[in-house]
């Protein structure tokens, strides 16, 4: 054990009982993944490996929702920067590092969970919602792939076939679909996620700490030959190219403006 407790901007972070409770918490951008957020979820991956003391993380969201998803507005002004890159890499690297903690990862979504929100949730090795939640992969439909390694995640969890049909269609989903094609271990009533969390995640943290984390490296370690992430660094480049295609940017203009004409009705 090293170390207390670290301060992030956009992350808010406990430990008790060998429970580290990890916060995604931008609620008034409903925890949309900015390039801020993503990194400091990779820096608070590292800071786990050196926690002997924890053995469950919960990755949860601060408000209504669990995750927006990608912060669209925050990647397509960083690509007129000189790191754009660097930047479009930032959710690959968070989710392999989520991913790769020692501890045993569960996440817990309630409202909205939409695109890089569902991959992160992927990235957990355990997965409970509230009966209401919303999820939904509308890159697409932005003109944009599903990068961060969320194809494979999603091949392994629910089929080829069924990854196509939610990232090519973008069709919303419900908890019980969820549940029924495999994303989910369960949904309980709103009322009852977070107890109904605490209490599996209090049940792991008294087993023994060499079987939990071998256990998790043994199917971690299965998964990655059925769908290996390890050649999805290529997906920032792809991210790139789809945020300076003309076609994907007239998509992605049209989204602002509607996005604005919606915030100004907001405000009148």
């Amino acid at each position: 054990m090293t170390g207390s407790v670290p301060h992030f901007e956009t992350l808010a972070l406990s430990l008790e009982d060998r429970i580290v409770r990890v916060t995604l918490n931008r609620p008034s951008r409903l925890n949309a993944l900015s390039a801020r957020l993503l990194a400091e979820v990779v820096d608070c991956c590292n800071w786990l490996h050196t926690r002997d003391d924890a053995r469950v993380v919960i990755l949860g969201g601060a408000g209504k929702s669990f995750s927006a998803g990608f912060d669209l507005g925050d990647f397509t002004s960083s690509v007129s920067g000189g790191s754009s890159r660097e930047g479009a890499d930032l959710g690959r690297r968070a989710a392999e590092a989520l991913t790769g903690i020692p501890q045993i990862s569960i996440a817990m979504i309630q409202g909205n969970c939409v695109g890089g929100g569902v991959v992160l949730a992927a990235a957990c090795d355990l997965r409970f919602a509230s009966s209401d939640a919303r999820f939904v992969i509308p890159e697409v439909d932005l003109g944009i792939p599903l990068a961060w390694g969320g194809i494979p995640r999603l091949v392994r969890e629910i089929g080829p076939a069924r990854t196509k049909e939610l990232v090519l269609l973008c069709r919303p989903f419900g908890a019980d679909e969820a549940v029924r094609i495999g994303f989910l271990n369960a949904h309980v009533a709103p009322e009852n996620l977070e107890g109904e969390v605490d209490r599996v995640a209090g049940e792991l943290a008294v087993k023994p700490a060499y079987a939990l984390r071998t256990t998790k490296q043994q199917v971690n370690a299965v998964v990655e030959e059925i769908a290996g992430t390890g050649r999805n660094a290529a997906d920032a480049d792809a991210l790139v190219f789809a945020l300076h295609d003309s076609e994907s940017r007239a998509v992605q203009a049209d989204y602002f403006a509607r996005l604005a004409a919606r915030r100004a009705g907001k405000d009148a």
